[in-house]
């Protein structure tokens, strides 16, 4: 599949944000959720030049964001619209993203953070190389949730 990165729109950020909605235990991803998350996505100063739409056929299907954490170290936070989660396209999307980041900002190591509740995006990011390095907890969506801290090591990035 071909998805395509594209700087993130004002009216991408609020259909996003307003509109995607998960079912079950995986509201806790909602960007209604957590206020402090919501007023970042939402901001496009706070959103700066690092978070991206990712459409596929002309159509938003999730977003991408990048933080430079250390030199050469490049921190992912990502998501993927409702209605395609659990439809088998986690991996080509990841991968998608994955290589975009590699291509753009040539990171040694690419890492991310999960609720560790979320075994589903853990298996997705297992079958793609991230490895875990420990987990931690953090204060967000009115709670304390555990989260997973994993890498990805780029070869011949």
């Amino acid at each position: 599949m071909d998805y395509q990165f594209k700087k993130m729109s004002q009216q991408e950020a609020e259909e996003i944000a307003f509109n995607w909605h998960y079912e079950g235990e995986y509201s806790f991803y909602d960007m209604e959720a957590d206020e402090e998350d919501l007023q970042e996505f939402l901001d496009p100063e706070l959103r700066g030049d690092t978070m991206f739409a990712v459409h596929l056929d002309e159509e938003l299907t999730g977003f991408f964001s990048m933080t430079k954490t250390h030199e050469g170290v490049y921190d992912i936070g990502l998501g993927m619209r409702p209605d395609l989660t659990g439809s088998g396209m986690g991996a080509g999307f990841l991968n998608s993203g994955v290589e975009f980041v590699k291509t753009v900002f040539q990171p040694k190591i690419i890492t991310l953070s999960v609720a560790t509740f979320n075994q589903r995006a853990i298996t997705v990011y297992r079958k793609a190389g991230f490895v875990g390095c420990g987990t931690f907890m953090q204060a967000t969506n009115g709670g304390e949730y555990e989260f997973l801290r994993m890498e990805y090591v780029c070869q011949a990035c």
